[in-house]
C-alpha cells in the first residue's frame, strides 16, 4: 500500500448485500488491474492488503469456492448473485485482495492503479509479495 500511514476502515461488499467485508486502507492506494483470463472477464480492480487490515463483516455461509490450476487462490463468490468481491490470491497467500468496484464509495480512495501481467502471472508474480506485508 502506498500513502499516509493512517487507515480508515472501509466498508464493502456483494451486489445483493449479503456478503460484507471491511478493509482498513488509506486514503491512496495501490491498485492493480490484471490481463489474467479470470480478472480480464470479471473487471476485477486488486487492492491487496495484509490479513489484519480485512475483516468479514456478514455472509460467510453464503460464500462459495472456486480454485483451478495449483488451486492455491481461493476466489469467493456470493452464492446468490455471483459476485466475487474479494479472494485469497496465490500471489499473496497471507494477504486478500479486494475489488475497488466492490466499495461502497471507491470515490473516497485515489488509486493508484498499474497493469499487471496476470498472462504471464509466474514472472509477475514476486512483484506483488510485499503488498500484503505490515509495515514494520
Amino acid at each position: 500500500m502506498t500513502g499516509s500511514s493512517s487507515f480508515a476502515w472501509r466498508a464493502g461488499g456483494c451486489h445483493c448485500g449479503g456478503v460484507r467485508f471491511e478493509v482498513a486502507l488509506p486514503d491512496t492506494v495501490e491498485a492493480q488491474s490484471c490481463n489474467c483470463s479470470m480478472c480480464a472477464m470479471t473487471g476485477f480492480i486488486h487492492i491487496i492488503v495484509a490479513e489484519i487490515r480485512f475483516r468479514m463483516v456478514k455472509g460467510a455461509e453464503r460464500l462459495t469456492t472456486y480454485t483451478f490450476n495449483t488451486h492455491t487462490a481461493r476466489r469467493f463468490f456470493c452464492s446468490t448473485c455471483g459476485v466475487k468481491s474479494f479472494y485469497r490470491p496465490r500471489s499473496n497467500p497471507d494477504g486478500w485482495s479486494v475489488n475497488a468496484r466492490c466499495l461502497d464509495d471507491p470515490d473516497s480512495l485515489r488509486l493508484d492503479i498499474s497493469a499487471f501481467d496476470g498472462q504471464h502471472w509466474e514472472l509477475h508474480a514476486d512483484s506483488l509479495a510485499h503488498l500484503s506485508k505490515e509495515a514494520g
